[in-house]
């Protein structure tokens, strides 16, 4: 005890603290596997059209704003556009939500919650290795990785907009006739034809229709040695 003392009267270095990170924090780059998901364009205008009919239809008479706020609004649609479509990765810092919106962390920080709470946005708090030695884990926080989504009661403010409109009669029977056509075709091809046909004129291709062609020839001299045999024993 009297060492440490000794040593922090005199400047020297003293063990170094853990780093602490918020409760159930999860390694970053080995949790959003399952947690992010493939979305698209569509998707997610969809999220954010009925987060602002959300937001109105559930406004209470004589308030400036519904259960969400403006902010949570502006977070949305920033996100919209930050959302990677094929992965979902979604997770900005509040320091860059901050100087993009130009709103104050108390701000960022309650518009996040907000949109959780109603289920329009949940995440996964994270930390990542801070590269530094010493006992006990050495780490620190780091941006949380967000994941957009639509909840039940917001998707009826979306009307017809909800709802993937069902193809024409019309369409639907021309792409009956267009299968129905390539099938007849592919029908109509020999083994090495519909090789190429199925596979493509490539280098993967043209190595099975190599292989579908020696085993018809083998198939073929059977036959033939078959036939000859028979002949022969009627020869006889």
């Amino acid at each position: 005890m009297f060492a440490q003392i000794g040593a922090v009267l005199s400047g020297a270095p003293t063990e170094r603290e853990r780093t602490p990170v918020r409760r159930q924090s999860r390694a970053a780059g080995k949790c959003e596997g399952v947690f992010w998901k493939r979305t698209n364009r569509q998707e997610v205008r969809q999220i954010v059209l009925a987060a602002r009919r959300y937001e109105i239809a559930c406004r209470e008479p004589g308030t400036r704003n519904g259960p969400l706020g403006g902010v949570a609004i502006e977070v949305l649609e920033l996100f919209a556009n930050l959302v990677d479509f094929r992965s979902g990765r979604l997770d900005p810092s509040i320091d860059f939500l901050m100087s993009k919106l130009r709103r104050s962390r108390d701000a960022i920080v309650r518009a996040l919650k907000a949109l959780r709470s109603h289920g329009f946005l949940d995440w996964l708090r994270r930390y990542v290795p801070t590269g530094n030695e010493g006992r006990g884990p050495q780490v620190q926080q780091t941006s949380n990785a967000y994941r957009l989504s639509l909840p039940a009661r917001a998707r009826q403010f979306l009307g017809r907009f909800g709802i993937t409109p069902p193809l024409p009669d019309d369409h639907v029977h021309a792409e009956a006739e267009r299968i129905a056509a390539i099938e007849a075709h592919r029908a109509s091809l020999d083994i090495e034809e519909r090789t190429l046909f199925d596979v493509g004129d490539n280098a993967l291709g043209q190595a099975l229709a190599k292989l579908g062609r020696s085993i018809k020839q083998r198939e073929s001299a059977r036959q033939t040695e078959s036939q000859s045999g028979s002949l022969i024993d009627r020869g006889k």
